[in-house]
């Protein structure tokens, strides 16, 4: 069974390593201002763990703080956004937030999601009419 797993690049962690440089001198100039570390860390921490994994049966959302699984039974649409991360819309109402999914990023969700959702890029020659 295929499965995709979507995060964020990890070159993202070179801006952490850049502010850890820039910050050391002014770290290091005063007792306790140290803790302007934890800034770099947070966001690495957050490249890191922000990340959706999707195959035929189910979508696992995990965020900073918390993960969700979700089985696609229970997904009625997929909310799209031109800007921003996807999200699903669940039978009960509620949304899903799919981390590190975009718009872009529809194909390839269409093609693991074995036909639930719509594939955009599908011309009307290469979808198969019931007839």
């Amino acid at each position: 069974m295929p499965k995709v797993v979507f995060r964020i690049p990890t070159p993202a962690l070179l801006a952490a390593a850049s502010v850890v440089v820039c910050a050391t001198p002014v770290a290091w100039a005063a007792p306790g201002l140290q803790v302007i570390y934890l800034l770099p860390l947070g966001y690495a921490y957050w490249v890191l763990r922000n990340r959706t994994v999707v195959d035929g049966e189910r979508i696992r959302a995990r965020g900073t703080f918390g993960a969700r699984e979700v089985p696609w039974t229970d997904v009625k649409a997929v909310k799209v956004v031109t800007k921003g991360w996807l999200s699903v819309q669940l039978n009960d109402g509620s949304l899903v937030r799919l981390p590190a999914v975009r718009a872009g990023h529809l194909p390839m969700l269409a093609a693991v999601s074995n036909g639930r959702v719509p594939d955009p890029n599908a011309t009307p020659d290469s979808v198969e009419s019931d007839e």
